[in-house]
């Protein structure tokens, strides 16, 4: 996936490293904004198994 990455953007070698940057940064950025809130609810993280005894 990477070569063909590489060979698809334009522009010498330092241009493409900053796109990928670019385009690495804007995976991120959507995986943070949409799709992680949005599968928040179906995993079982705020599932205590530890109950407070009071």
């Amino acid at each position: 996936m990477y070569p063909l990455l590489w060979r698809i953007l334009p522009g010498p070698k330092l241009v493409k490293v900053l796109e990928l940057i670019v385009l690495a940064a804007i995976v991120v950025a959507v995986l943070f904004t949409w799709v992680f809130p949005a599968i928040a609810p179906l995993m079982p993280f705020n599932a205590n198994t530890v109950g407070q005894d009071g």
